[in-house]
């Protein structure tokens, strides 16, 4: 149920129209009420007061009060254990291209497609009425499911006008003339992007990342040369924030350095050479869970960049590592990023959190593709989430290895190259509120994803022997826990393809 335009036509226009159409074999059949392409969904626009073609989990109703066009709207209220989805299975023709939107409005609401095309996209929150769209291309099956979906324990959320555009019959109860139906299909298979990976520090095919603790939270201190070389990558966690917007600093934390004896900064320097002359990279890393920088402007981006390079040029540090937890701004950290890369910060890694990464619609989604010429890897936390969706649209629950596999091929068919992919895992149980799982479980789904072995319920459609590693949190935790993670991990790397 889409807005009418003005029912005015100029017989001109209406010829020029007709004489176009059927010079390119279009079937054109003008209304008088709307133009708009073929929508294969049933009551698309919940115009029925009804749920009629639709089929819905938990509570879900067609309402009056809120629309978006027409007079009624989908209203559903996710719960604790349901994420309130309503779909309708349609056919379709195979390898064609469709186009799939709907205006929506709340938290976390998905629109998706699964079957012949597995597919999603989301918006993490709205005040107002936003559109959602995606294009995709169906496979070999003519079955396709839509859906539209909330998310766990999240208020209801409102959907309307949800419209499916390519090869098929408008069905009856579509209150909404077609008009113009002008199908695209195609032909093309698609193809898998293998283009050499951008410089990153001549860091190996496969790689372990770990955070090192600038401060004492319990687990064991360690001076930066005593990080194990297990390590590729060591991530200083964390810089500071300054007064100035985006500018960030480093300070060796006073309480950690007296309880390593006095630890100094200019030993911390010497310590930075010392591992990087092991072959290991160092970089420093910007947010975490108190992180409060904030990059939402040319100026704080400017000023986020400079500070960075200042401190790559003081410490000697590799590149940088965004692990902001209060979102992100796409448009201007991509700006910084790019100023730090060419400013000598060849390392540039991401963790965001799992909610960040479902969808390409996100900020850490749209950051990552943004720069992808010049991303290193996204390590994406996978933990403190509970339960998220996979790739193929199921729920997978933390601390299993569906739950890293079906995630992390989101990323993939997002646009992420495999090699900018790897999981973030906690070190201990200790280390983190939930999704601990062990190191041995990691392993099996590196090798699920590199090698199609060693998987669980979920199993990749294809295999991607670039597939990165993995990162901890943390190197510290680890070595509370006697380095299980990194040595068990580490063994698993060298075993990839």
């Amino acid at each position: 149920m889409s807005p009418h335009p003005s029912p005015r036509r100029l017989p001109a226009l209406v010829s020029l129209l007709a004489s176009v159409a059927l010079a390119l074999g279009v079937t054109l059949a003008l209304g008088t009420t709307s133009a708009s392409a073929a929508n294969i969904l049933a009551n698309p626009g919940f115009e029925s007061g009804s749920l009629s073609g639709w089929t819905c989990t938990g509570t879900a109703s067609v309402v009056s009060t809120q629309a978006h066009g027409g007079s009624h709207s989908l209203s559903a209220v996710p719960s604790s254990s349901d994420t309130a989805q309503c779909s309708q299975q349609v056919t379709v023709q195979p390898n064609t291209a469709y186009q799939l939107s709907a205006w929506v409005q709340g938290s976390y609401v998905y629109l998706g497609v699964s079957g012949s095309a597995s597919q999603n996209t989301w918006t993490p929150g709205t005040t107002g009425w936003q559109q959602l769209s995606l294009s995709f291309t169906t496979g070999a099956s003519t079955s396709l499911t839509v859906y539209l979906h909330g998310w766990y324990g999240q208020p209801a959320y409102l959907a309307d006008d949800v419209n499916l555009d390519g090869p098929g019959t408008p069905p009856t109860t579509s209150t909404n003339p077609t008009t113009l139906t002008t199908p695209t299909t195609s032909t093309t298979t698609p193809t898998t992007t293998t283009s050499t990976p951008p410089h990153n520090g001549d860091l190996p095919k496969h790689i372990l990342t770990g955070y090192w603790q600038n401060f004492d939270n319990g687990a064991k201190t360690l001076k930066l040369a005593d990080v194990p070389t297990t390590y590729n990558v060591i991530a200083v966690a964390f810089a500071d924030a300054t007064t100035t917007p985006g500018a960030v600093s480093f300070t060796l934390d006073p309480d950690l350095s007296a309880k390593l004896g006095g630890y100094t900064d200019a030993q911390f320097r010497a310590d930075i050479k010392t591992v990087q002359a092991r072959g290991q990279k160092v970089i420093i890393s910007v947010g975490g869970e108190k992180g409060t920088i904030s990059v939402g402007d040319s100026q704080s981006a400017s000023n986020f960049a400079n500070s960075v390079k200042q401190l790559i040029s003081t410490y000697g540090f590799d590149g940088v590592d965004i692990d902001l937890e209060n979102g992100i701004n796409a448009t201007y950290m991509g700006q910084a990023l790019r100023s730090i890369h060419d400013g000598g910060g060849s390392v540039l890694t991401m963790a965001p959190q799992t909610i960040d990464m479902q969808s390409t619609q996100g900020g850490y989604f749209q950051l990552a593709l943004n720069v992808k010429d010049i991303l290193t890897v996204v390590n994406m936390q996978y933990y403190n989430s509970g339960a998220m969706n996979g790739c193929n649209g199921n729920v997978y629950s933390q601390g299993t290895v569906d739950f890293l596999t079906a995630l992390s091929c989101i990323q993939l068919q997002g646009g992420l190259r495999a090699d900018q992919v790897a999981f973030g895992l906690p070190a201990s149980g200790s280390a983190a509120g939930g999704g601990y799982q062990s190191p041995s479980n990691v392993v099996s789904a590196m090798n699920c994803m590199a090698k199609g072995t060693d998987c669980a319920s979920f199993k990749p459609s294809a295999t991607y022997p670039e597939f990165r590693g993995a990162m901890t949190w943390s190197i510290n935790w680890d070595a509370s826990n006697g380095d299980s993670f990194a040595n068990t991990v580490s063994a698993g790397l060298k075993n990839l393809p």
